[in-house]
């Protein structure tokens, strides 16, 4: 595929780091119904002088965009997934020539669907990534060959009290990725599936340890 049809493949947002010089640039990966600008203002409450890039889910469950589909509510259309996943990385790596980001660090940062189709690009394509933060996320799918994702960082930034991405589920996920080697932090709040400012501060104190970051 040519970088041109990959980068058009997706609608997308970028918007470049203040001061034109990004030390880091975050993936940004919308949940169910999200679109291209649901997490941009995100972006600067995890990292200050970030680049931003973010496309839009390909997938309409009925009107709302997703990264891929699914079959009932926690059942995952693998081979869909692992389409959309090779699509995605595709998208990431013609978006890094398009702007300029060749030698810069890129960070998913993916909220539900978003996170999951993070997580299989981790799998899949483990250096298509410098890094993720996964919030509510579930394990993609469960790779015949696992990756060799070591000393990768993984935020996992979970809901005590998710009804989805259930604490079982989040360890299990957690303890997945630490066998293949990632560096894996798993953070808890006190909620559901919704976010915090809790999560917001987690995840940006732990990209300042790791990127050398500045939240806003």
């Amino acid at each position: 595929m040519l970088e041109k049809e990959a980068l058009a493949m997706f609608e997308h947002r970028f918007v470049a780091a203040a001061g034109g010089d990004p030390r880091l640039a975050l993936l940004l990966l919308h949940g169910t119904g999200g679109d291209e600008n649901d997490l941009l203002p995100l972006g600067p409450l995890l990292v200050r002088d970030a680049a931003l890039l973010s496309p839009r889910g390909r997938v309409l469950e009925g009107t709302m965009p997703r990264f891929f589909r699914r079959l009932a509510e926690g059942v995952f259309d693998v081979e869909d997934l692992k389409l959309r996943t090779r699509e995605l990385v595709a998208f990431v790596r013609a978006a890094r020539g398009a702007y300029g980001l060749e030698d810069v660090p890129i960070v998913a940062v993916g909220f539900s669907n978003g996170a999951n189709i993070a997580g299989s690009v981790l799998l899949m394509e483990p250096g298509s990534l410098d890094g993720a933060v996964l919030l509510r996320a579930m394990t993609p799918f469960v790779p015949e060959t696992p990756p060799n994702l070591a000393g990768k960082p993984v935020f996992l930034g979970a809901g005590r009290f998710d009804p989805l991405s259930r604490p079982e589920e989040t360890e299990r996920w957690a303890a997945m990725l630490r066998e293949m080697g990632a560096d894996v932090t798993l953070h808890w709040s006190p909620i559901g599936h919704a976010l915090s400012q809790e999560d917001v501060t987690a995840a940006a104190d732990w990209l300042a340890r790791r990127f050398g970051s500045q939240s806003g």
